[in-house]
């Protein structure tokens, strides 16, 4: 990935691809792991938060469990190195340069539901 990301920048990784291969993709995870949680939703209040961080021109997810030991995702931002965002320095009101600690996110809505996933390949016949 390292060679990867020297050739583009942060901001740049990720793709559009067709809804087929998307759902390929989709039927051979699952396939392969029946059992493991089908999608996760993250709202948009949560995303635009991390990406409107300094410095923020992406995000990594990590595979984690919750306190409950679920299966969930935690993300946070990343800079244009690649490296996760832990704080940055912002002006305060007062005129004063003060480090935050960078926002850390889960709290992910899991979903063992195909029905989403089969509407998406029916609409596709």
């Amino acid at each position: 990935m390292q060679t990867e990301l020297t050739q583009r920048t942060i901001a740049q990784v990720g793709e559009e691809i067709t809804h087929e291969l998307g759902a390929q993709m989709i039927t051979d995870y699952q396939s392969a792991n029946p059992t493991d949680v089908k999608s996760y939703h993250i709202g948009r209040n949560i995303i635009d938060q991390i990406l409107a961080q300094p410095g923020c021109v992406g995000m990594r997810f990590y595979n984690a469990y919750n306190e409950i030991g679920q299966k969930t995702l935690v993300y946070v931002g990343v800079d244009e190195s690649g490296k996760s965002l832990i704080k940055y320095t912002v002006v305060n009101n007062d005129g004063n340069l003060v480090t935050q600690k960078a926002t850390v996110a889960d709290r992910t809505v899991g979903s063992d539901s195909d029905f989403d996933f089969l509407e998406w390949l029916i609409a596709l016949v």
